[in-house]
């Protein structure tokens, strides 16, 4: 009964068969592979285990590798970690030699490269920040305007500057391979700066999997229009953003990039600290449940839940609590009203044409779901983006598209046995909405297909059926 869908991060607190079953009963729709952490193996079972519950449910279940990038991270401290007291002075550099109140390795001479005095570092997802006085080929001297104590290999950032790195790492390609040919359905690649970024992982991903691109950084919110056009579905990752821009233009940003993804009919998944108290407690806090409900009313296909199910104590209740907050939202009557107001406008094909035909019909005749016919599911996402009332009814015959649509919103992945006339598409269409429990005896459905049927991106049918006894 809930449209907006999720995603969950599997971890230590997660690895686990009987729970990976409690939390896809608990309404995860897609899982997560966060290969940041863990080894091959590691992903190896967690992913036999999706496919066992999948097997055992009979409903399709998206596997999503999430790929580290190339991540900024100082070295080693001799005893673990220093105090960096502001003002003070701070070198970063390649010196291989454990780290000090006055010094730490900074192996990436990319980053050497592109600052200048006067530049801000980031470090320790923006505790501390450092201001450049003087750097040259192999050091930066900076002088620390925000103070703490810094330990190993933290995170640093370098806001407001483009990097000459690849989006790739030799791990990256590496843990790509194995990804692939264990059989994970989407690809989230990390730290893109450029469409070009997203070129590249697609020529690699050659087809196998849907490749998702995550917003982290500013340059390629600047970009917006062309990363969505080489992506399949965007993911906003407000951690890494909110370091490198001001916290106070994330939400504008939020609202920008899922208006902009629904205008292209591509999947959007809002994620990061959702409902981050829930990673020591068994109920989140007032405001991070306003925070999951605004991602709902501005209209995200799916919310991710990262260490509240990686590693947190209350990975099934978080679960819970995130599927009882959307639908909660999603019975607002203002739920329906924005869904509305933000319509995009159809474009000038016959997909768009029959999907927004199809979701007037719906609402007008009371239909109990809209069943789409789709080989690669290009269809049932251009239903997904008119956002109708009612469940969109996923059919195709492809396992691969099957275990790609559970991150869109509204729609209920089946995988289904190929038709070949309209009688037996309706048939087909009514069993499956009643095994499903989407309708009963006596409901109408509204059915979008292709004629010749199995003809990829040839959707230019809409059909009325009832369902018999």
């Amino acid at each position: 009964k809930r449209h907006a869908k999720m995603v969950a991060t599997l971890g230590p607190a997660s690895a686990d068969r009987a729970i990976m079953t409690r939390l896809f009963k608990a309404g995860v729709d897609v899982f997560r592979l966060n290969f940041s952490h863990g080894s091959h193996q590691d992903h190896r079972d967690n992913l036999a285990a999706v496919r066992a519950i999948e097997a055992e449910s009979g409903q399709p279940i998206g596997a999503l590798m999430d790929l580290q990038g190339p991540k900024l991270r100082i070295g080693a401290f001799a005893g673990g970690g220093a105090q960096l007291d502001q003002g003070a002075r701070f070198r970063l550099d390649t010196s291989d030699r454990p780290g000090d109140q006055r010094r730490v390795r900074l192996p990436h001479p990319e980053v050497y490269a592109a600052i200048g005095s006067g530049q801000q570092l980031l470090l320790d997802d923006g505790k501390l920040r450092l201001k450049v006085t003087e750097s040259g080929a192999d050091f930066a001297d900076t002088v620390v305007e925000a103070g703490g104590r810094l330990t190993d290999r933290k995170g640093v950032n370098v806001p407001g500057v483009v990097l000459p790195l690849s989006p790739l790492t030799r791990k990256d390609r590496i843990d790509l391979a194995f990804g692939l040919d264990l059989g994970v359905d989407w690809v989230a690649q990390s730290f893109v700066q450029r469409p070009e970024d997203v070129a590249e992982l697609r020529k690699l991903v050659a087809g196998r999997a849907a490749v998702m691109v995550k917003l982290e950084k500013p340059a390629a919110v600047d970009r917006l229009d062309e990363v969505i056009e080489l992506a399949d579905a965007l993911m906003l990752a407000r951690g890494d953003l909110g370091v490198e821009m001001p916290p106070e233009d994330v939400p504008g940003v939020q609202k920008r990039v899922i208006r902009a993804c629904r205008q292209a009919g591509k999947p959007v998944v809002v994620a990061t600290q959702m409902l981050e108290s829930m990673v020591d407690s068994p109920s989140p806090t007032r405001a991070e449940a306003s925070d999951v409900a605004t991602a709902v009313y501005d209209g995200a296909d799916a919310l991710m839940l990262s260490a509240e199910t990686a590693t947190g104590k209350y990975p099934v209740e978080s679960v819970a609590m995130m599927d009882r907050i959307i639908a909660r939202t999603e019975q607002d009557p203002a739920y329906r009203r924005l869904m509305d107001a933000h319509h995009p406008e159809p474009e000038a094909t016959s997909a768009d044409a029959i999907s927004a035909a199809a979701a007037q019909v719906a609402q007008t005749i009371g239909a109990a779901a809209i069943v789409t016919y789709s080989m690669t599911g290009s269809t049932t996402l251009r239903m997904a983006r008119e956002r109708p009332q009612v469940p969109i009814l996923g059919l195709t015959t492809s396992n691969q598209t099957a275990r790609r649509l559970p991150l869109a919103w509204g729609v209920h992945s089946v995988l289904s046995q190929d038709v070949e006339d309209f009688a037996t598409m309706v048939i087909n269409a009514c069993e499956l909405a009643r095994s499903e429990a989407l309708a009963g005896p006596g409901d109408r459905l509204v059915i979008t297909a292709g004629v010749p049927f199995g003809t990829p991106g040839a959707t230019n049918v809409l059909r009325i059926a009832w369902v018999k006894d």
